[in-house]
């Protein structure tokens, strides 16, 4: 038999789980992790944060790099729920921007890469 007194605090605790549940699978469906597509691969990211705790800011080159001889020199990250296809090296990005320029010429500027290279190199975001 339940205590009167435990089942607010039962009733509380399952709709926090429910609503905490419903919060990361919809981080999970917004981020497309299920539907690839034709993107390159990359570390698998976690719900809401994408592959932030993977790349540390202040060792951020050094992260690419090691992820770079992981999954070679194009891969995917994601930041929250954006995907952001990386060109580490300077044959990945020569053949982006000269062999393949047509398809790069559209790309906008975005402030977040802006911020996290800080003047070092640039960023090709799909």
């Amino acid at each position: 038999m339940v205590a009167a007194g435990m089942e607010p605090l039962g009733t509380a605790t399952i709709f926090l789980i429910v609503c905490l549940s419903c919060l990361v699978l919809s981080s999970i469906w917004k981020s497309g992790i299920w539907r690839k597509g034709k993107l390159p691969p990359g570390p698998f990211p976690l719900p809401i944060i994408g592959n932030a705790l993977q790349l540390k800011a202040h060792h951020f080159p050094q992260a690419l790099q090691k992820l770079s001889e992981k999954y070679g020199p194009v891969f995917t990250l994601h930041f929250g729920a954006e995907r952001v296809v990386v060109l580490h090296g300077y044959e990945a990005i020569k053949e982006a921007l000269i062999d393949r320029a047509e398809e790069f010429v559209a790309r906008g500027k975005r402030p977040f890469g802006d911020k996290i290279r800080r003047g070092n190199g640039f960023t090709i975001e799909a």
